[in-house]
């Protein structure tokens, strides 16, 4: 059986009000055949491979697909023709491949379950579907088991396992407890990928009857329950107070104390294990450690580093999450466990592999008749996958011959079409991990062009700004497009213009005279046809006179200017913001036509001011910062605040109203504006003052307005312009009686914090909005546009709650009642809200980008469908980077670029490119939890530019008649050099030029010698590089030949080397030692130079010291200098006033301890020792004579033959006796070795040997005695650490793999 997938393709077309979005993709708007042309089946619609149902609702399996004429719909199941007509449940939709499988009324999706394929066709050809695997949901129960409880100690780690039952899909677990909230989960607990709860150590709090595990399955929205598993744990303190219960005074009791343990992993187990996955899944791996105290998780990759921008850490670091995973992925993963006491790893071997993916997937191809085309299927894959093709699906060997088609590997080669030979061509790349398919059409069609643009169509934008003009097109075969502007104007060609392969024309920079009308002209072989477009440019619109910086004092009036000019066709829209945000509403704030004026100015009133400009084509905006500051006191009259009012009163008492008089104080010479009316809530925040309305200050009395279940208490302040009066004594209380609320909690939100929640969030009311005991709050929610009911909970004291399981990124309505012991608020308004964002799934397509000059690209994209996004779209990001120079062709460390273009933008400029490069770029679809997958790298070059200037130009050895060029070359070619171009001209002593000479020099030279110059002259060089764009910018440089006299020697006859115009001194170099240096240099200049040395301290201020050098020497030692001490030294010649060399700096070496007098080498010494020996000697000569006069004894043999082995010193290796030395410098190395006379250390003689530590001999040591070298004992290796790498196990065989 064959499974398939079709490759399609989107169109998108889509302007803005500044710029207009880029064109279609190339190949695909040619090929987009109108409806209504003959052409083969193209399937538009179908489900996915794998297909999961819900058994409880119908099964509808989709397949659409468009044709001319129209295409017929067949279905095969598992492999064999599926007559649906002798199958009451099934129908298919009129007009439609689209299946419909009766469950609701008795049928069973069971009895469904197979591989569907479904078969489009009309009179020229066949497209097949995917294979569709069908499978219904399953959700069963838990097994029954007894769950015994878990006793603990504390300290101890803990697994509870939670083994789901198996459902399709799997389903998602989660632990709660009884209360059904989320158990709290930390670094200590937490829940593994397999489902269990893992503690690295339980605490005493972690002692409850109810840890329960859930299991979600989605499909049939169902969710089953685990026993609660009990866990007790018991400390050291209960267990000590238990056993002191049970034992006398006497006994000796107590548990051990919580010991500290190093970490130990819980999962997984061993040090290694393997992992295969697939490339562009999400790679999870896992560690989880028990230890206390608790350990730390780090992972890194052995030999490289973790990705960045697709590397995530959850489950506090316990699970190392990689994204859109690739070959280069695979690798060695070490997670290591650390906690004080010590630390684990376990390596974990990653291998990833690859189900098909395309490289070039074959696209629709339209011929006229006798043209020739190809089909091209190029996919890759691990392993490689392998290409089948099949005709209106028939494998192509066995279909029916077509003589203009011929099939080699990957690709079809199609020569002298004809009109039969139009058909469906099926691409099939498979491996053991999967398969793709793509349907292509051959439609052989003579059709002359047509233009598909409404005619007449205008396009309007603002000057300076990019304009396109559409001309979408079709023909076969495909027609020429020629732009003209006007009705009779010359056909447009230049730079100025962008000529796109999908008919379009982009003015980069339109201007006014850009305006007109436009002809778009399309011809093929069959004919011509032509549409015309009209192009206005607006002027732009500009703020001239911007808002400006203000300082008001307070209680003033202040004004900003925002006067604009724009095109007159266009309806500009002004709108003042304050702080970015909408102006207050205050009848103080006074919008003109052309100002923002704001009366009795207060200091809440200090902010930004921004006026912003709006048209239908463009915006424009300019802000101005307004500080408010204090009046400045007037002297002749003191002006104070009021004095406090008096004699509260409260009349009219009613349930929801009251009236309160008083008398005011005096107001210290400035009227009182008004009176601020505060209450207290003595039941419910006793001692808080909170507002309650504000009344003029010539009004003592005021009916306020009261709410139930309050305890009201009341004050007032008075108010002039200097500020308020302290507030007076309290009213009497007042008690209201309770009722329901009246009102409902503000600023309801839904917004989901994690990709499956959903986080209801509201601002509770205040103790006094309650309006009785017993406030609550009824949280409710529901799918949006989905038939569901509303789901509810009660909930109090809190201000949020969360929904969990949501579908990622779904709307939802959510309102929140309140409520309390007397009943429930009005209805609430209901708000929409959205369940959390994930991270994108699809990467954007058909990224292609067009070189519009040497530093400027232009990249486009087509848009991600709005579902994947899975998130609010914010825009699309582009990495773009430099691979390498094309005229260098060396690699450099890749930096990469990123340039992000807001809101569902497709296409952006890429500036700053260098030019004769290749670029790499991939495009990613950004929403608010971050970036998508990236696109496919996509490879560009720039072209070649003008070189910059040469990085240097020096001119040497100059003669009578000739001087020596030499040049670097340019440090940016910007291409491939193709020569050098050398001006120069003579200056004479007024600084007149002289006549100008060119020369042109191959690009391979770097040096060139100037002959036939005048003596004594200065010229002027003028030097640049050209690639085939240009001329590079210049240097010059300007030099003098010698004179032939003027006191200036001629060189000697033979001489090799001329002298130079101006003597010089080089190459100053110093050889210091304790107390004096050696300092030598070079000289270049008239013979018969007289020197001297100036020398001095570095950094010390001090004179120069002078040393006069005898002769014209080029060395001299300086002397009585200081041991440890930086010198500054530089050296000059007589009789050339101001001429010395550059400074050296050197450093005498460090005073040395005075050596000691050697004892061994003095003459008394000498003596005494010869005179010992010879008293040795003869005393040893007497010892010999008695003894031999004394003769041998028998006990004397017997000893000397039966020594006693355990007072003799014994060597290791052979038995024999040793010798012991007196001398220090005698001692042995190792007990039983001897030293060598020569007092060399033999490496068989000592496991300590020199040799044994740094490389082999060649040990050295430093001058303060340190070691050089790497200390390696000279033994065996050992054989390598680690385990061999295995191969990984076979994976399962794909789902729908191609057999």
């Amino acid at each position: 059986m064959l499974q398939l997938k079709i490759m399609m393709k989107k169109m998108s077309i889509s302007t803005s009000k500044t710029s207009l979005v880029l064109f279609l993709c190339q190949i695909i708007s040619a090929l987009d055949v109108p409806l209504d042309l003959s052409q083969p089946p193209t399937i538009t619609q179908q489900s996915p491979k794998d297909y999961i149902v819900d058994p409880r609702e119908n099964i509808v399996i989709q397949c659409e697909a468009k044709g001319k004429p129209p295409p017929s719909f067949s279905w095969t199941r598992n492999g064999t023709h599926f007559d649906i007509d002798k199958d009451a449940q099934v129908t298919m939709k009129p007009n439609s491949g689209t299946l419909v499988i009766n469950i609701m009324n008795g049928g069973k999706a069971e009895a469904y379950e197979g591989v569907y394929q479904c078969t489009a066709r009309n009179e020229r050809g066949a497209a097949i579907s995917n294979n569709i695997v069908v499978r219904p949901s399953r959700s069963p129960l838990w097994t029954k088991e007894k769950l015994e409880p878990n006793h603990v100690r504390e300290g101890d780690s803990l697994v509870l396992h939670c083994r789901p039952p198996v459902g399709l899909p799997p389903p998602i677990i989660f632990w709660m407890d009884n209360a059904f909230q989320r158990l709290p989960q930390s670094e200590r607990v937490s829940q593994g990928l397999n489902g269990d709860l893992y503690f690295s150590n339980v605490q005493p709090e972690d002692t409850r009857e109810d840890y329960i595990c859930y299991a979600r399955f989605n499909h049939t929205q169902t969710i089953q329950q685990k026993q609660p598993i009990s866990v007790k744990v018991f400390s050291m303190d209960s267990l000590n107070d238990t056993i002191a219960a049970n034992l006398s005074d006497t006994d000796i009791f107590g548990a051990k104390p919580v010991t500290e343990r190093q970490p130990v992993l819980l999962t997984p187990t061993g040090s290694t294990s393997t992992k295969v996955e697939l490339r562009g899944n999400v790679l999870l791996l896992e560690c989880i450690a028990a230890g206390l105290p608790t350990p730390v998780i780090r992972w890194i990759k052995e030999g490289g580093e973790l990705p960045a921008n697709r590397t995530f850490f959850e489950n506090f670091k316990k699970t190392l999450k990689i994204i859109d995973v690739s070959e280069a992925d695979s690798g060695n993963y070490k997670c290591i466990a650390r906690n004080a006491l010590g630390s684990v790893h376990h390596v974990i071997s990653v291998t990833v592999k690859a189900a098909p993916y395309w490289i070039t997937a074959p696209r629709n191809l339209v011929l006229s008749p006798g043209e020739d085309g190809t089909l091209i299927c190029r996919a890759n894959g691990n392993p490689k996958p392998s290409i089948s093709w099949l005709a209106n699906g028939v494998p192509i060997a066995i279909a029916p011959e077509d003589p203009s088609r011929k099939v080699d590997g990957d690709t079809i080669i199609f020569s002298h079409v004809q009109e039969r030979s139009s058909a469906v061509y099926q691409c099939n790349a498979s491996n053991e991990y999967g398969y793709l398919l793509a349907n292509a059409f051959v439609n052989v069609l003579a059709e002359p062009p047509r233009i598909l643009t409404p005619a007449n169509k205008l396009y309007q934008v603002i000057a300076d700004s990019p304009a396109l003009l559409d001309c979408a097109y079709f023909g076969s075969p495909k027609p020429e497009i020629e732009w003209f502007k006007g009705v009779k104007g010359s056909i447009l060609r230049g730079n100025e213009y962008v000529f796109h392969d999908n008919g379009t024309l982009e003015i980069p920079v339109a201007q006014k005279n850009n305006a007109g009308t436009y002809t778009c002209v399309a011809r093929n072989k069959l004919g011509k046809i032509q549409n015309e477009v009209q192009l206005e440019i607006k002027d732009p619109t500009m703020i001239i006179k911007q808002p400006e910086y203000k300082v008001i004092q307070r209680y003033g009036q202040v004004s900003f200017e925002c006067i604009i000019k724009h095109d007159s066709t266009l309806l500009p829209t002004v709108t003042w913001l304050k702080d970015n945000d909408e102006l207050p509403d205050d009848e103080r704030f006074l919008v003109g036509k052309d100002n923002l004026t704001i009366m009795n100015v207060t200091d809440k009133d200090d902010g930004t001011y921004t006026c912003i400009v709006n048209t239908t084509l463009d915006s424009v905006s300019a802000s101005a910062v307004l500080t408010v500051v204090a009046a400045p006191p007037t002297p002749a009259i003191i002006y104070a605040r009021p004095n406090p009012p008096f004699d509260l009163e409260l009349t009219g008492q009613l349930e929801r109203s009251i009236d309160l008089s008083w008398l005011p104080g005096d107001e210290n010479n400035s009227p009182i504006t008004s009176f601020v009316i505060e209450f207290e809530d003595a039941l419910h925040e006793p001692g808080v003052w909170r507002y309650q309305t504000e009344v003029p200050g010539s009004q003592t009395t005021a009916q306020l307005k009261l709410s139930p279940y309050v305890n009201y208490s009341f004050r007032v302040i008075a108010v002039n312009r200097i500020g308020r009066s302290q507030p007076s004594e309290p009213s009497e209380q007042y008690l209201t009686k309770s009722a329901s609320p009246d009102e409902n909690p503000a600023n309801v939100q839904g917004i989901g914090s994690e990709p499956d929640n959903l986080v209801i969030t509201w601002e509770p009311l205040k103790g006094f909005q309650s309006n009785g005991p017993g406030l609550q709050y009824k949280v409710s929610w529901r799918q949006k546009d989905v038939d569901d009911e509303w789901t509810s909970v009660i909930v109090a004291n809190v201000s949020k709650y969360i929904v969990s399981g949501t579908p990622t990124f779904v709307p939802y309505e959510v309102k929140v009642q309140a409520l309390n012991d007397l009943g429930y608020a009005p209805e609430p308004s209901e708000v929409i809200g959205h369940s959390g964002e994930d991270l994108p799934m699809v990467a954007p397509g058909n990224v292609q980008v067009h070189v519009i000059n040497s530093t400027l690209a232009k990249v486009h994209w087509d848009p991600v469908p709005l579902k994947s996004v899975r998130g609010h779209l914010q825009g699309y990001k582009v990495y773009y980077w430099k691979v390498q120079s094309l005229s260098r062709r060396s690699r450099r460390h890749v930096e990469k670029k990123i340039l992000t273009f807001r809101g569902n933008k497709t296409f952006g400029m890429l500036p700053g490119l260098e030019p004769y490069s290749s670029y790499k770029l991939n495009v990613r679809v950004v929403n608010g939890k971050g970036e998508g997958p990236a696109s496919p790298d996509k490879v560009f070059k720039t072209p070649e530019g003008v070189p910059s200037s040469p990085s240097f130009l020096k001119i040497t050895n100059p003669t009578l008649d000739s001087l020596t060029l030499e040049w670097g070359s340019p440090t940016h070619p910007n291409g491939v050099l193709t020569s050098y171009t050398l001006k120069f001209q003579p200056i004479n002593n007024t600084h007149e030029l002289g006549p100008l000479v060119e020369i042109r020099i191959p690009a391979n030279e770097s040096s060139l010698i100037l002959k036939n110059l005048n003596y004594s002259t200065r010229y002027k060089f003028y030097f640049n590089a050209q690639t085939s764009v240009g001329s590079g910018s210049q240097i010059t440089e300007e030099a003098v030949t010698i004179m032939d006299e003027a006191g200036i020697l001629r060189p000697a006859v033979g001489a090799g080397k001329v002298q130079p115009l101006y003597p010089r001194i080089r190459n100053v170099t110093t050889a210091a030692a304790e107390t004096y240096a050696n300092i030598s240099w070079e000289y270049e200049g008239p013979d018969h130079a007289n020197f001297y040395v100036e020398y001095g301290v570095a950094g010390s201020k001090e004179d120069w010291k002078k040393e006069i050098v005898n002769g014209s020497r080029s060395f001299f030692v300086l002397k009585g200098l200081t041991p440890g001490t930086a010198y500054k030294v530089r050296v000059g010649a007589e009789g050339l006033s101001g001429f010395r060399s550059s400074e050296d700096v050197f450093e005498t070496g460090p005073a040395m301890a005075s050596r000691q007098v050697d004892i061994a080498t003095q003459g008394w010494f000498i003596g005494l020792m010869c005179a010992v020996a010879l008293l040795i000697l003869i005393l040893l000569i007497v010892c010999f004579i008695r003894r031999n006069k004394g003769g041998k004894y028998p006990v004397k043999e017997k000893e000397d033959a039966h020594a006693d082995p355990e007072i003799q010193p014994m060597k290791e290796d052979d038995g024999t006796f040793g010798e012991y030395s007196d001398a220090e410098d005698h001692k042995p190395l190792k007990k039983g070795s001897r030293t060598p006379s020569d007092r060399t250390v033999k490496k068989e003689d000592s496991d300590d040997s020199l040799v044994d530590y740094g490389e082999g001999v060649n040990g050295q040591f430093n001058e303060d005695g340190s070691f050089i070298g790497q200390y390696s004992g000279k033994k065996e290796k050992e054989p390598a650490e680690g385990n061999e790498s295995s191969e990984a196990p076979s994976p399962v065989n794909a789902m729908n793999s191609f057999v």
